[in-house]
């Protein structure tokens, strides 16, 4: 059985596809890369006070919508 994915689901899958790649970047290319796992978490953090998601902003400009 499949399901259509819904904005929240691919903000999910986006997020974690960025988290995977800039611990394995900070892991074998400099720390820095850790900084944007820590942007990447503060704005999973400060979507749940504020609902707003940059990632979905750029989804809707795309042509996604709900």
């Amino acid at each position: 059985m499949s399901r259509k994915m819904k904005r929240i689901d691919w903000i999910h899958v986006i997020g974690g596809i960025f988290i995977m790649t800039s611990v394995a970047l900070g892991h074998w290319i400099s720390p820095y890369w850790y900084f944007f796992t820590a942007f990447i978490g503060l704005n999973f953090f400060q979507f749940g006070f504020t609902g707003f998601c940059p990632m979905a902003f750029i989804l809707d400009k795309c042509g996604m919508k709900e």
